[in-house]
């Protein structure tokens, strides 16, 4: 089983790859699903947060606020830490049962599509690595109009990730999603062909 990492900066369109990826067959697990599940109300990681963060981040109903959880993150990089602390861990738990369950089904390329794959660490739970980029301008402008929020906030998601230009360098393959869907799906599907290639002869 090949195991593939999906990475790449905040708003360069992961997703839109990884849909693009499992339409072409590939067993696609979302680590963002995973760290959602491990803050459901009254997990222990969510006990944790709760008690690190107070109940100021919690919503009505009781569970974690993303929005106020990520303006307090995003401002300071200590407290994002605490929050990468107390989650990384159980996602990481998650994911290889996940990974077990596709080995055990006879799946032959996972995707396993992580934001902060290298920040993580989680490079070392995979094969390979793809890349999705795009130019800051760009990360900027979908940022911008998809999420309610300043310049200066936008920027600071932006720069609380590793250099895009960093993870391209240690990256197996790359993905350019500047242009049309119809470009990024020829680049997708080129890296489709060779991880099948890798795959059959491994």
């Amino acid at each position: 089983m090949l195991i593939v990492g999906l990475t790449g900066g905040i708003a360069t369109g992961k997703s839109t790859v990884a849909d693009i990826f499992e339409e072409l067959g590939a067993y696609r697990i979302d680590t963002d699903r995973l760290a959602r599940l491990v803050v459901e109300p009254h997990q222990p990681v969510w006990e944790a947060v709760v008690l690190s963060f107070g109940t100021g981040v919690l919503s009505d109903s009781g569970s974690l606020d993303r929005k106020k959880l990520a303006a307090i993150i995003f401002a300071d990089p200590e407290k994002r830490e605490v929050l990468n602390k107390l989650t990384h861990p159980a996602v990481r738990t998650l994911l290889r049962e996940e990974l077990a369950h596709a080995r055990q089904q006879g799946v032959g390329i996972v995707l396993v599509e992580v934001p902060l794959l290298y920040e993580a660490g989680f490079d070392c739970e995979v094969d390979c690595v793809i890349v999705v980029k795009t130019t800051e301008k760009t990360q900027l402008a979908r940022l911008l109009s998809r999420e309610n929020l300043s310049e200066e906030a936008a920027r600071l998601r932006i720069e609380a990730q590793m250099p895009l230009q960093e993870k391209m360098i240690r990256a197996d393959y790359q993905i350019d999603n500047e242009g049309s869907p119809s470009m990024t799906r020829e680049q997708a599907e080129k890296v489709w062909q060779l991880l099948r290639q890798k795959c059959s002869n491994d």
